[in-house]
C-alpha cells in the first residue's frame, strides 16, 4: 500500500481502523477495522453501493416510504456512514440518527470525508444495548421508521446486541410501521441467522430473510445474510422485484418457518455471538 492511499490509521483500544483510498476510483475509500472491511463509500455518487447487503437494504430504504420523502432513520454502527449518505442523497433533510460506539473513529472519518451541507445527521456515542435500555421517551430515539443494525465489533457481533430483550428495546422506539433491517454473517447451515430470525419473528409480525447464497448450498462460503423486520407486512415481501435481478434467495412465511426449523430464540441468557470469519469451518 502506498503511503498517500491511506487517509488515515487509527488504533481503537487493542484494534486498528484504516481509511484507505481505491486506486482505481480515487473518490472511492474503504473503512476496515482489524482488516475487515466495514464500509465502502463513493464521495461522488453515494447511491453507488459496493457491497450486496447494503443494496438490499436500500432498496427496502426506497420503498419505506414516498421517493423522496423524510425517512427518519437510525444507523446502529456508524461505520464510514454509507447508509447515512445514501438516504442523504435519496431523500435530502431527513432526519437521521447514529450510535456510535467510537467517537474517535466518527470524527475521523467525518474529517476525512464530511456529510453533505445540510445533512441532518445526529450522533449518540455509547454502547447501542446501554443506549437502547435507556428509560424512554428519548428525545432523539423515537418513532424510528427504517433502523440498520449493524453492531460489529470488527469481524463478530457479540450477543448482547443480538438477543430478544435488544430487538424489544429496538422495537419500543420504532414507529408502528417501522422497518429495522439487521446485517449478519454467516454460511450453511446458517445456524446463528436461523436463531436470530426466530428471534426477531417472536417480537415482530412480519420477518424475511435476504441469503447472499442459497440456503441448501453446504459448500457455500461464509457470506452476509439481511433480516428485514416490521410490525406492517414488508415491501420486499410483496414486491420482490425490489431487490433487483439476479434476485437473491428470499425467505418468508412458511419457507422462513421452515428454514428457521426449531431453532431457538436468543436471549440474554442463551446468546452466542455471531460466527468468526477466522474459524477454520469457513476457510
Amino acid at each position: 500500500m502506498s503511503w498517500n492511499r491511506r487517509v488515515f490509521s487509527l488504533s481503537l483500544d487493542d484494534r486498528k481502523a484504516k481509511l484507505v483510498r481505491s486506486r482505481r476510483h480515487s473518490d472511492r475509500y474503504e473503512l476496515s477495522v482489524d482488516g475487515i472491511p466495514q464500509s465502502v463509500v463513493s464521495m461522488t455518487e453515494p447511491t453507488r453501493l459496493e457491497y450486496a447487503y447494503t443494496q438490499h437494504i436500500a432498496r427496502a430504504m426506497d420503498a419505506a416510504a414516498e421517493p423522496g420523502a423524510p425517512l427518519f432513520t437510525v444507523h446502529l454502527g456508524a461505520g464510514a456512514l454509507t447508509l447515512a449518505r445514501y438516504v442523504e442523497a435519496t431523500r435530502a433533510g431527513s432526519p437521521q440518527l447514529v450510535v456510535e460506539f467510537e467517537p474517535e473513529l466518527y470524527a475521523a472519518v467525518i474529517a476525512a470525508l464530511p456529510l453533505p451541507p445540510g445533512a441532518d445527521v445526529r450522533v449518540i456515542f455509547g454502547d447501542a444495548r446501554a443506549v437502547a435500555d435507556a428509560e424512554l421517551p428519548d428525545e432523539e430515539w423515537v418513532d424510528a421508521r427504517f433502523t440498520v443494525v449493524d453492531l460489529w465489533d470488527a469481524a463478530v457481533i457479540r450477543h448482547r446486541v443480538a438477543s430478544q430483550e435488544f430487538y424489544r428495546r429496538v422495537a419500543a422506539r420504532s414507529a408502528a410501521s417501522g422497518v429495522v433491517a439487521v446485517n449478519l454473517l454467516d454460511g450453511h447451515p446458517f445456524e446463528y441467522s436461523r436463531r436470530q430470525a426466530a428471534t426477531l419473528r417472536s417480537v415482530f409480525e412480519h420477518v424475511a430473510v435476504v441469503l447472499d447464497a442459497e440456503p441448501e448450498d453446504d459448500e457455500g462460503p461464509l457470506g452476509n445474510v439481511v433480516v428485514f423486520a416490521s410490525d406492517e407486512p414488508l415491501e420486499i415481501v410483496m414486491t420482490p422485484e425490489l431487490l433487483g435481478t439476479p434476485r437473491p434467495p428470499l425467505l418468508h412465511d412458511g419457507q422462513l418457518t421452515s428454514w428457521i426449523a426449531g431453532a431457538r430464540i436468543m436471549t440474554d441468557a442463551d446468546g452466542t455471538d455471531s460466527p468468526d470469519p477466522d474459524d477454520p469451518l469457513w476457510n
